[in-house]
């Protein structure tokens, strides 16, 4: 049905509520293109009173509206007629004036810009600046609404599916989005407050071995940190904007068996209780038991017995619960005829449930004996493996008695490498650092979700 023919069915009676109900069904950009040069006032209610309920919108004044070529313009007004300064919200005597245009949420498929005459104001404290507005910042050609719209896309796909559907340029998405982490997460030193448990790792974010070190916090569950590099120097911007206080107030730091991070926890915190991931010191000795397999394979001379040993590498590898009965049957095989490749597996799968069902109590003596074990067995690889083991010993053990591990830090990690695969990688820090926070920092942002006033 033409909406034109529907909307001379209704009388002049209708108040604006009523008529934002009966043609809740019919797109608003049907509804305004289909009332000709008169408006909508014949409906009852003044095209700037519908316009305002529509924006919903506080503290703007509508003073009119018109259609250009493919868009609807509404003028508008803050509520307040002295100039404020968009820096301090001091008022001021005004300096001059330019029209000016703000991207706003589109109207029924139609696009919408904001228009206003905008004054700069002479600030007693920062000078002449633009004024104050309530519907965007000072600084961007968009409003609040707009922005925080490309922001929650942006959270769930990519760059250029944002850019084509809503009608702004690549390149744009990325600047909104460095300014809505700015608006909703506050300062830095904001989102380090209250910290007392967190986990520290390293993620690449481009090709050539461009790192950044990720600080989450454990106990909210949300990136609080990033910055390039993942040396000891990469955490030193952490602690200063830490503070002394907050450094304090830190507890634990679960980290890998990095070096750099031990070294930057020793010289900054040394009060905290390092706890060394349980799932960094398994694959140490995941990849031990391999290079055994390997090494035993390069010594075979018959063909036949390499290509049986090769087979083994998964079963060697994988949880007894996840194996079939071709994995089981392999097992046994190697059991009966490689006794000291099996006695390796034996001590990959004896350290795995020594992390699962020790205590507090009994973690020390039971980590003890299975570095004996492994020396008494003499196996290099293995040697090597719990050489480290041993060097990280009270790191390791926390893992039992403090109860955290970096698991959680490698979820968001996980998240980080699917942010830089949907955007094919990222050029500047600063774009990465802020689609992390964007996705990966709790942000709260507001959905556009307008409800007539």
């Amino acid at each position: 049905m033409d909406p034109k023919d529907v909307f001379c069915r209704v009388k002049s009676r209708l108040s604006g509520k009523q008529v934002v109900a009966a043609f809740a069904h019919i797109s608003w950009g049907q509804f305004l293109l289909a009332q000709g040069p008169r408006g909508i006032e014949h409906l009852g209610v003044r095209i700037t009173t519908f316009l305002r309920r529509l924006l919903g919108m506080e503290q703007v004044r509508v003073l009119g509206a018109e259609f250009e070529e493919d868009r609807l313009v509404i003028d508008v007004a803050p509520s307040w007629t002295k100039g404020r300064c968009s820096t301090c919200g001091a008022t001021g005597p005004i300096r001059d004036q330019r029209v000016r245009r703000w991207r706003h949420l589109d109207v029924g498929g139609v696009e919408c810009e904001l228009r206003y005459s905008i004054r700069r104001v002479e600030c007693s404290s920062c000078g002449v600046k633009v004024e104050q507005v309530p519907w965007a910042e000072h600084d961007t050609g968009f409003t609040k609404g707009f922005e925080d719209l490309i922001a929650l896309m942006a959270q769930k796909t990519d760059k250029t599916t944002v850019a084509r559907l809503l009608r702004i340029a690549w390149l744009t998405v990325g600047r909104v989005i460095e300014r809505v982490v700015k608006r909703y997460g506050g300062d830095p030193s904001e989102r380090l407050r209250g910290l007392r448990r967190i986990g520290i790792d390293e993620l690449s974010y481009r090709k050539h071995h461009r790192y950044v070190t990720v600080v989450v916090d454990l106990d909210t569950r949300r990136v609080v940190w990033v910055a390039e590099g993942k040396d000891a120097a990469a955490l030193d911007g952490f602690f200063e904007a830490l503070g002394p206080a907050g450094t304090a107030a830190l507890k634990v730091a679960s980290i890998d068996m990095s070096g750099a991070f031990k070294k930057a926890l020793r010289e900054r915190a040394p009060h905290v209780r390092v706890v060394f991931d349980r799932f960094h010191v398994q694959r140490l000795v995941h990849d031990a038991l391999d290079e055994i397999r390997r090494g035993m394979v390069a010594e075979l001379r018959d063909p036949a017995e390499k290509r049986a040993l090769k087979g083994t590498r998964f079963a060697l590898q994988r949880s007894p619960w996840k194996l079939d009965a071709v994995a089981r049957n392999k097992l046994t095989e190697l059991e009966k005829e490689n006794q000291p490749l099996y006695r390796a597996y034996l001590m990959k799968e004896s350290l795995a449930a020594i992390f699962d069902t020790a205590s507090p109590e009994s973690i020390h003596s039971d980590l003890t004996g299975w570095l004996r074990w492994v020396e008494a067995e003499g196996l290099p690889p293995l040697v090597k493996a719990a050489e480290t083991i041993a060097a990280h010993f009270d790191g390791i053990t926390a893992y039992i008695t403090v109860g955290v591990t970096n698991a959680i830090t490698e979820g968001f990690n996980r998240k980080a490498r699917v942010v830089t695969s949907r955007a094919y990688g990222f050029k500047r820090l600063s774009s990465f650092a802020a689609m992390l926070l964007l996705c990966c920092g709790g942000l709260s942002i507001p959905w556009p979700h307008v409800m007539p006033l």
